[in-house]
């Protein structure tokens, strides 16, 4: 289990991994924001706010 955390210690191993987790992050992100059909209706509705006058 040692020798695990050590590879986090070397820069070349850390850098790439953390691209990676970040970019799943992202994606999935993306994925909870537009997947869902009410939620990416309720975000079109949004877009024209500031267009709008009372």
């Amino acid at each position: 289990m040692q020798e695990f955390f050590e590879w986090f210690t070397h820069m070349e191993n850390t850098k790439p991994f953390a691209l990676v987790l970040y970019f799943v992050t992202f994606v999935g992100i993306l994925v909870y924001l537009f997947l869902g059909r009410e939620r990416s209706e309720r975000i079109e509705s949004h877009k024209n706010i500031p267009l709008d006058d009372d």
